[in-house]
């Protein structure tokens, strides 16, 4: 029997992370939380039965919550879900798609997402609250901080190390042992040759 699982958000990042999550095929998707405005929309076939208001009653029927806002210009709205929930008991799911490749070396934490189609190889590392989106390769001993979000289809080689509330951006590429900073934001399709520090734009 599956697991009842409670979506927090309801913009368009969450019908990427329903596919998953159906794929996984281990959760049973109860209902959506959005904002009051958003109640009663549907996502894929999900309803938003609640707003923030209503998560202290969502609570008896799940604990498991799983933040489907998107992350791209900041980490601070996943963040601040990610605390909120915490101080209210609710436990954060793990999804992994079934196409992604895990090495059984890797570390995910709780709350974060591996999207169709990605590779993590030996001794990966990936924090909390992560969205490590469709395509990504991380090569072996790559170190994901928390709240970062890795976008499609970039490729980041051995020993790359990115801290934590960090945007990497689609088909971004990061040469071995790079240390990208917190706080940093890197535009699509970039090259990354050299280290870059915390809160740096990178384009």
């Amino acid at each position: 029997m599956k697991e009842p699982l409670l979506l927090i958000g309801a913009g368009g990042h969450t019908k990427s992370c329903i596919e998953v999550i159906e794929s996984e095929d281990r959760y049973q998707i109860i209902g959506l939380v959005g904002s009051e405005s958003e109640k009663g929309k549907e996502i894929l076939g999900y309803k938003v039965i609640g707003s923030d208001e209503d998560l202290f009653s969502l609570k008896s029927v799940t604990l498991n919550v799983l933040i489907t806002i998107g992350q791209i210009k900041s980490h601070e709205l996943r963040k601040r879900s990610y605390d909120f929930l915490k101080s209210m008991g609710f436990r954060f799911v793990t999804i992994i798609s079934p196409s992604a490749k895990v090495s059984r070396m890797t570390q995910i934490g709780e709350g974060t997402v591996i999207f169709h189609n990605c590779i993590l190889n030996s001794e990966v590392i990936v924090g909390k609250n992560c969205i490590i989106n469709t395509g990504v390769i991380l090569e072996h001993e790559v170190e994901i901080g928390e709240h970062t979000h890795i976008s499609t289809g970039a490729i980041l080689n051995g020993g790359v190390k990115v801290g934590s509330h960090s945007f990497v951006g689609s088909g971004t590429v990061v040469k071995e042992n790079v240390v990208i900073g917190s706080n940093v934001v890197v535009g699509m399709s970039s090259k990354v040759l050299k280290s870059i520090p915390d809160h740096a734009v990178f384009i």
